[in-house]
């Protein structure tokens, strides 16, 4: 479903662990792209390898700042996406979500360009319907701790919409669920990364609450394949379009994999459940299925090893 013609293509968030795999996905499909971000979360070292591009040009900004570039197309993927990051400075990642959504739609209307913004499963909350549907409009406590990433980006949403209905910009919107794999941050607080790097450093593995809480983790390939998929789709389709694995798997389950897979001999120790922190979270992707034919690839294990073996290398300099 790629477009062939070469196209001008900005990606917010672009040094970050999934834009960085998109940027270098982009490239390898043959298009300009321009890496946006503020380094924040993002990382140089996750875009080195595509600095020696001539297609490819990294731009330090910060996008709650108006951009004034040339472009075709727009995946807006800037805002801190972990609890750890996002609840730092919350009044910034409010700021990212709304004030970056305003200044990348108002990118999209000068240059009639096509933009797709990265949702989140957290517009969901925590969920009374499960698997969730995009119908589904949510369970979420706009004042608790969370609330600056998960209000952020349902007002993202409603921007996106309004802009849409309002000017007629070609908008995408894709909610994302939990997504894994090598340049993931060692201490951004996500469940896989927090689970392997205690268990390759031989420390104890903390599960919070009783461990019987789900996930359904997509390896960031899949992911990512999945938004340029969506990205390419007609304009018609705008979403929101759940992107994830429909997999799931409790975190005690998560923890012993991880544990039989690194040899280690770390222990399981229990801390109390954040709070609003999801019991379940699941998505239902019939929608992406359908019109994009797309379903997540790489199985669990697999993508396990391949986190692992980054993990490993970064831990051992």
């Amino acid at each position: 479903m790629t477009i062939k013609t070469q196209l001008r293509v900005m990606v917010t968030g672009g040094a970050g662990f999934i834009g960085s795999h998109l940027c270098a996905r982009l490239l390898n499909d043959g298009h300009d792209v321009l890496c946006v971000d503020n380094y924040y979360t993002g990382r140089r070292a996750n875009i080195a390898p595509l600095l020696n591009n001539p297609r490819f040009e990294a731009m330090r900004h910060d996008v709650t700042f108006p951009l004034f570039v040339e472009v075709d197309r727009i995946f807006n993927l800037a805002c801190p996406a972990s609890p750890v990051h996002y609840q730092f400075d919350p009044v910034q990642t409010t700021k990212t979500s709304v004030h970056g959504a305003i200044n990348v739609l108002g990118l999209a209307k000068r240059t009639h360009a096509r933009v797709l913004q990265a949702s989140t499963s957290e517009v969901y909350g925590d969920p009374e319907v499960h698997p969730q549907r995009e119908d589904y409009r949510g369970s979420v406590n706009t004042i608790g701790p969370r609330a600056c990433y998960d209000e952020g980006k349902r007002c993202a949403e409603t921007l996106f919409f309004d802009y849409h209905r309002q000017h007629g910009l070609e908008i995408k919107v894709a909610r994302i669920f939990n997504t894994y794999g090598p340049r993931m941050l060692p201490n951004d607080g996500r469940v896989v990364s927090n689970f392997i790097v205690q268990a390759l450093a031989g420390e104890d593995i903390t599960i919070y609450g009783d461990g019987q809480q789900t996930r359904s983790f997509c390896f960031v390939d899949d992911l990512v394949d999945g938004l340029i998929r969506l990205m390419d789709s007609p304009a018609d389709i705008t979403g929101p379009m759940n992107l994830g694995n429909p997999h799931e798997i409790t975190i005690l389950e998560l923890a012993e994999r991880v544990i039989a897979m690194t040899g280690s001999s770390s222990r399981l120790i229990r801390k109390p459940l954040p709070a609003d922190d999801p019991v379940r979270r699941c998505p239902d992707i019939g929608f992406a299925e359908r019109t994009l034919g797309w379903r997540p690839q790489v199985p669990l294990e697999q993508g396990l090893d391949k986190a692992i073996g980054y993990f490993r290398s970064l831990m051992a300099g």
